[in-house]
């Protein structure tokens, strides 16, 4: 993590940084036991005049989503497939039907020269087959093997039992509560990176 995680700031912009964090049940001291929090000290240790507030976030769920998927890609690796081909097939499993490459690329958020890729391979591995369309022979479709719906199939169950044993830590309601949090700040940044597409 780097200054340009924290947001420059004058010492008022910190203690609101600290007065939020009361607020929202924190209490605007990093003083805790995670890597995360090792960080803000540091960073505040040698530019006080930083609000690391953001970083207590941001940094936060970057550093969970790094740990999670770490994990979570130990049983795509026991089956020879990388977290990108197993988010292809997933795709196609919980979709229900065929999709064109197109598809596929929106679906995954993958480039098409990507999904491309990822669809030869996985064709070659008999997890995917394609067909062309009739009207159009530009057009591809592509939908699961047994084989490809098998191997999923057997991977969700072991990635949700993770997942749960993960989260029992909170309860029912603070699971709840972050769902919403995290369903809200992610919207916003679909929302925000959208219009910049546009």
């Amino acid at each position: 993590m780097t200054a340009t995680q924290g947001r420059p700031a004058g010492g008022d912009g910190a203690a609101r940084g600290r007065s939020a964090a009361v607020r929202h049940g924190g209490t605007g001291d990093p003083a805790g036991g995670d890597t995360v929090a090792a960080v803000v000290r540091q960073w505040r240790s040698v530019r006080p005049d930083l609000d690391t507030a953001p970083m207590e976030i941001i940094g936060r769920v970057n550093r969970c989503a790094a740990l999670l998927q770490q994990a979570e890609d130990a049983p795509l690796r026991r089956a020879g497939l990388s977290r990108a081909e197993f988010d292809l097939l997933g795709a196609l499993r919980r979709t229900g039907h065929e999709l064109t490459p197109g598809d596929l690329a929106r679906e995954t958020f993958s480039s098409g020269a990507a999904v491309t890729k990822r669809l030869k391979q996985l064709t070659e591995r008999g997890l995917v087959e394609r067909r062309g369309d009739t009207r159009d022979r530009r057009v591809a479709h592509v939908r699961l093997t047994d084989a490809g719906r098998d191997l999923v199939d057997g991977i969700m169950p072991e990635q949700l039992a993770y997942e749960t044993a993960v989260l029992s830590a909170l309860d029912a309601d603070r699971q709840g509560e972050l769902a919403g949090l995290l369903g809200d700040l992610l919207s916003r940044l679909e929302g925000h990176m959208q219009a910049l597409r546009v």
